[in-house]
């Protein structure tokens, strides 16, 4: 199923920052990690949102997120 992207125009940097971290993803301050999960978030102010073309980059490309996975994160419903 695809993922719809409407229902996460709100979703700010700080949210998806913090779901990344739940799902095993590190913050650091450089381009990638040893172990190799990297997504980059653009950098934003904590409370800016995404346009739908940078979330689908950061969730399915980066990520490799499916509609389950944000469920599970409580990212929708």
């Amino acid at each position: 199923m695809a993922i719809d992207y409407r229902g996460l125009r709100s979703l700010t940097a700080r949210e998806l920052i913090a779901a990344l971290t739940r799902d095993g993803f590190y913050f650091v301050r450089q381009k990638g990690h040893p172990d190799g999960r990297r997504v980059i978030v653009a950098p934003h102010g904590g409370g800016d949102s995404f346009t739908i073309k940078t979330l689908v980059s950061m969730i399915e490309s980066q990520a490799h997120w499916s509609e389950d996975d944000l469920k599970r994160l409580k990212l929708t419903r």
